[in-house]
This record gives structure tokens, sequence and C-alpha cells, in this order.
């Protein structure tokens, strides 16, 4: 048989590994390219599958190395983007939402049927191994005469607390619904077919930065024929349970889609006093088969079949499967089943009164600060707290939109690529000042040097070109080896060895390396920043610098949480930073923006606790255990999956991410007058209280 279909992966985003690695594991298709119209992500994503990359679906299309392709753009761009492959006669397997209307999902799928090619959507949860069995139940009647059938996604969003606010699904109060309903409609709609939408009810609304007003819950009651069907949407910091609940005359089926399980009830015919012990006795062996079938599969896998990874693969198998041997495609993602689900996100849309977005403020910002990263947690606060303090600022996003919409007569957002150096020196006209918040999440050290290192290089250049007088960068303090508590850390500490620490410690260092050798060779006017763990109002719950979250209701702390740790306010960073733009002195210095010492994780999670009533479950984690399990992985990763650039874990390392050593922040308190919040009581209030961290 001949090599499989060629496929071509149109956006590098996230979703785009996931993809990739299905489409590798699938013996009817072989993964041909990557096209993006960022260069450094095409390629970033090509090289690691050893794929051509490119800039331009043109390009890719004139290439004719590709025979379909999947595409995974933000959902605006699907519709054309799509009748523009299907024209050039490729199949097209389109993300969820495939379009933005039942009418452009109907073009869609009679452009496919004109002109003789495939047409999928991604509606990859019912890919899932148990979804099949759970079907195949219903399908049997193993479950009677099914009367309803509840469908839910429960699971934290979140960019509606801290951002990103630049995301195509809040850009409109439409998005919510059309992003996350596709999978669950999908549910219903390949179960009982057709839906009737009979209303919808809204909660828990959350006003983003800007004044823009989403709701973080919806309940919408449906039918379809004689069967009664529920969605429940919960997007607060909650209990993830994005689960299918059908109920029979003769019993119950729980799919769990995200875990990759299904248990279901029956009654038994034992008489009072053993029947509800042989029904919990049914249930706690389904619940340890599924359990231990579930981890035996990761562990022989090496992690490579997850529930969710098993849900593309199971999906990319069915389509290809038809593709290949000109089959009909397979119901579950054919053009009928993605009108239907369209159609009833529609449906739904009509039903509801969704709220009306602010209109920006009107005027002409003068900005003589520009923010690079101003769409992160302190970029938008250090750009709110520049406004207020009479500044207008230039920010610098990937989008042409930010959350400054109340302020948009002092904000300008602009969108330049940061590896373009002409295109940041245009934008730099007129600016005195250029913070470089500005980060990159790297895998390789090659990457890194690339995507953190060479931008910080490249932002700093086009400062000097432009005659910017003054460049603040941010760097971390993750940078200094924090493993020792007999430490103490001031600006003149040096990082030391940075060869096996992690690549966002190594390559923040470098970034200071070599601006350092910028200012000191080439008089570029540079302040360095390192705030500790920034915490307050737009922050997220789930914060990594404290442990490893598993949920909104439990963490792993880094060590014991008994020692104070390096916490300081979003709004004293941003106070120390237009201090660093305004005080002379401040150049050529490297200031660490510590709060002052009041809090261990302990008493952190327990303010929470006592502020908010929530309880989360915290568990003191051995770093020991940590890093032999890091090692594990990285010996897996480096010998077994023969992955390239893999960071070899050290001890030091993972001891620092418990922040051990304890900080001076004397020097910004002299040199810029700063004077972070001394009370804990206040603190508390405002990184916590006020900050509103699980979304009620």
């Amino acid at each position: 048989m001949s090599a499989g279909i060629k496929v071509g992966l149109i956006g590098a985003g996230y979703i785009a590994t996931w993809h990739a690695d299905a489409v590798q594991a699938c013996p009817d298709a072989q993964l041909s390219c990557i096209c993006d119209v960022s260069a450094t992500a095409a390629k970033g994503l090509a090289q690691g599958y050893g794929i051509a990359a490119y800039t331009s679906v043109e390009d890719m299309i004139a290439s004719g190395t590709v025979q379909a392709v999947h595409i995974l753009t933000p959902p605006h761009l699907h519709h054309p983007i799509a009748l523009q492959c299907i024209e050039a006669g490729l199949h097209v397997i389109v993300e969820k939402p495939v379009a933005l209307s039942a009418a452009e999902t109907q073009e869609i799928t009679e452009a496919a049927k004109a002109r003789g090619v495939q047409f999928a959507a991604g509606h990859n949860f019912l890919g899932v191994p148990s979804y099949q069995r759970l079907k195949t139940a219903v399908q049997a009647g193993d479950l009677g005469k099914v009367s309803s059938v509840e469908v839910t996604w429960a699971l934290p969003m979140g960019p509606l607390r801290a951002g990103p606010y630049n995301l195509w699904l809040l850009r409109d109060p439409q998005n919510l619904l059309l992003e996350l309903g596709a999978h669950p409609y999908a549910f219903a709609v390949d179960l009982l077919g057709e839906l009737e939408i009979l209303g919808t009810q809204l909660g828990q609304p959350v006003t983003l930065p800007g004044g823009a007003v989403r709701h973080q819950s919806w309940r919408i009651l449906a039918r379809a024929g004689a069967v009664d069907v529920s969605f429940n949407f919960s997007l607060v910091e909650t209990y993830d349970d994005r689960s299918v609940v059908v109920r029979g005359s003769s019993g119950m089926a729980r799919l769990d889609y995200a875990a990759d399980t299904l248990i279901t009830g029956s009654e038994n015919t034992a008489d009072l006093v053993m029947n509800p012990l042989l029904k919990q006795m049914n249930l706690s062996w389904q619940h340890l088969r599924e359990g231990l079938g579930n981890a035996t599969r990761q562990l022989v896998s090496l992690n490579q079949k997850s529930p969710y990874g098993l849900s593309f693969r199971g999906t990319t198998n069915a389509i290809y499967d038809a593709i290949r041997h000109r089959t009909p495609m397979d119901a579950r993602y054919d053009g009928a089943a993605a009108l239907r689900v369209m159609g009833a996100l529609e449906q739904t849309l009509a039903k509801t009164d969704l709220p009306t977005d602010p209109q920006p403020k009107s005027g002409t910002p003068k900005p003589t600060v520009m923010v690079i990263g101003g769409t992160g947690f302190i970029g938008r606060n250090l750009t709110r707290v520049l406004v207020q303090r009479g500044y207008d600022v230039r920010v610098l996003s990937r989008g042409k939109t930010g959350p400054f919409d109340d302020i948009a007569d002092h904000v300008e957002t602009v969108s330049v690529s940061l590896q373009d150096k002409d295109g940041l020196i245009q934008a730099m006209e007129g600016i005195d000042a250029v913070y470089n918040l500005a980060k990159s999440l790297d895998t390789t050290w090659e990457d890194a040097l690339k995507n953190d290192v060479g931008v910080a290089v490249r932002v700093a250049e086009a400062c000097l070109e432009a005659g910017v007088k003054r460049l603040i960068y941010t760097g971390t303090i993750a940078s200094y080896d924090m493993s020792s508590p007999e430490s103490q850390i001031t600006e003149d500490t040096e990082f030391g060895d940075m060869d096996e620490r992690n690549l966002y410690a190594r390559s923040k260092a470098e970034c200071e390396r070599r601006l350092t050798e910028m200012y000191e060779g080439r008089g570029l006017p540079l302040v360095i920043a390192r705030p500790g763990i920034v915490v307050g109002e737009g922050g997220p719950l789930q914060h990594w610098g404290i442990g490893r979250w598993h949920g909104a209701g439990a963490v792993r702390i880094w060590g014991a949480g008994r020692h104070n740790l390096p916490f300081v306010l979003a709004d004293d960073v941003s106070d120390a930073l237009i201090r660093m733009m305004e005080t002379e002195e401040a150049i050529g210095q490297s200031f660490n923006l510590i709060g002052e010492p009041m809090m261990t994780a302990l008493d952190y999670f327990n303010a929470i606790h006592q502020a908010t009533g929530a309880r989360i479950k915290v568990n003191s984690g051995d770093l020991t255990s940590f890093y032999a399990a890091d090692g594990v992985k990285y010996a897996l990763k480096k010998f077994v999956l023969r992955k390239k650039g893999v960071v070899r874990p050290s001890l030091s390392d993972w001891k620092s991410r418990a922040h051990f050593a304890q900080f001076d922040n004397r020097r910004p308190k002299d040199i810029l007058g700063w004077r972070p919040e001394t009370d804990r009581s206040a603190f508390i209030e405002k990184a916590i209280t006020r900050a509103n961290l699980f979304g009620l």
C-alpha cells in the first residue's frame, strides 16, 4: 500500500502539537508541513518533526506537498481558509468551532461536495474510546429507554480572570459558547440527533479590564425528540467535571470524557439488605477497572496515550480511514454533524440575552511610554498605573486589540512582530521609555536563544537606534540560586553556573548578561527589574511560583511551605517600575522587587481560606522526589523517545523553586524611594480578597 495522505497543519499554536502527534501515529496519514503566518512558530514546530514550514497558505498549496490540511487558526479564519483549500482540491479537517454560523458551515460542506473532497469537523472528544462504549450501550438498549441526557463542561478558565484578554474567545460575548459549546453539543447530536433549544440562563458575570462583561456559567435546556437535554457550563475556579450523563429506564451511565472513563449503574434483584451493597460494590469495581486501565495505558505508552491524546488519535484515525479508502466520512465528523452542532449553537445564541460591550473611549493618545508585553498580568497593571499617573502608553501586542477600552483615549495598541527590528524602531517613534516585559516559554536552549535572548537584544538595539532614553527590562529572581535557607540575596549576588538551570531561569540570565554588555559597551540606558512572586488583582489563583497545581482545589507546594516567600503586590511592582523610569540614578542598576517578608506558602493558603471560605488541599512537596521524577522523565525523553534539546534536571534548581533563600530589598528603597506594602491585613486584602481568585 502507498504512503498515507500527506497532511499540512495550518496554525502552529498549542493545539497543533496534539494534531501533529495524532497524524504521526495514524497509519493512513503522513505529516508533511506546518503553515503559520509567524515564521518563528512555523519553523519551531516543523523542526521538531523534521518537516517543511511555510508562512502562507498560498505557498503551502503551491508546493504541492499536501493532500489534506488541518485548519487550526482562530475560528474567524476557518471559513475563508477552508474554502481556499477546498478550491485547491485539498481535504479539510477544521478545528471546532468549524465556522461562526450555520451558513458558513453549509458553504464549506457544499464546496467540499462540489469539489469532490472530504470535509470533517474536529470534534475530537467523540474519539475518546470510552465514548464509543457509551454510544454502543445506548444503541444496544443497555440503559433501557433513554429519558434525559446531561452534558457538563465545568473547567476553570483562567483567562477570564487573569488574561490574556486578547484571545479570540474573549473578544465577543458569543465566542465563549462557540468555542466551548461545540464539544458538549457534538455529544448530544451524535447520540440523539437534531436538537431543539428551549432556553438559556446566564450567571456568575465577570467584568474584564475595559468594562466588557462575560458570564462564567451557562445553563441551557434543550430537547431531542422525547429526550430532555441539558448543558451546564461553569468556568469559575471549580472542580473539573467534563461529563455526559445518560439516564434510561434500566440504568444510568456517566462518561468522564476528560479522563476517558465510563461508569454504568443499574438495579439488581437482590433483597433489600444486599441490594445497596452489591450496587456500590459494582460501582467500586468499575472505578478501579477504569483507573487501573488508564494508568497502565499511560505508563506503557510513556504518557503518549493520555485521554486527551487518545481523543485526537481516535478522531484522526477515523477521518483518514475514510479519506484514504474513499468511503463516506464517519458520521461523527461529517458535514451533516457539523451543521447540526452549529445550528444548535445558533439557536442558543438567538435565545440568549448577551451583554453589549461598551464602546472604547475615543481620543488620540500621545504616548511617550511603550510597554512590550502590556497585555500580560504585570503589563496590564503597569499600563493602568502609568495612565493614572498622567502618561499615555503605546502597548505592543500580538493582536490589534487589548484590555484597555475604558482608557483607550490614553492607550494605543499596536501589533508589531518582535522579530521585526525595523517595525520596532518605527513603533518607538516619540517614545522616551520602553518596558520589555516579554518572555517566551521554550523547550530547547536553541529556541530560547532565538525567541527570548534574541528578542531582548533586538528590542535593545531598536531602542538605541530610535533614541529611547530608558529601557527597563524585567528579568526574574528565578535566575538566582535560591536553594539554601542560609542565603540572603541582594542585587550583587551572582547567578552562578546556569548550565543546568531550567530554561526560563537560564534564558533570563543570559538576556541580562547581553543587555548589560550593551549598557557597558554601547551606552544602552538600561535598568533591570526582577519581580518576586507577583500577586494581586488580575493574577491567577493557580500560581505556579508557589507549587504544582492539580485543579483549583489541590496544590503540592515546593518544599514544606514553612519559610517566608518573596511575595510582592502587582501594584507595588508597577510603582517600582515607574520609579525606575523617573529616577536618573536607576540607569545601570538592577532591582529585586520583593515585598516585606510576611507570609509562608502555608500562611498564604490559610489566608485564602479565611478570606474566601475556600479550603484548598495543600500538601508539601519533597524536592528530592520532584528531582528524581524529573530525572526519570529526562531519561525517557532523551533515550527512549529520542527528543532533542531535553534539559537535564538538577537538584539545586528544584530546591530553588521553593525560594528557600531570603531577599534584601533595601536597594529599591534607597535609590528609588520604593515603599512596598508593610501591613499584613492590607496585603491580604489586595492579594486575595480584592483579587477575586475564584471568579465568584
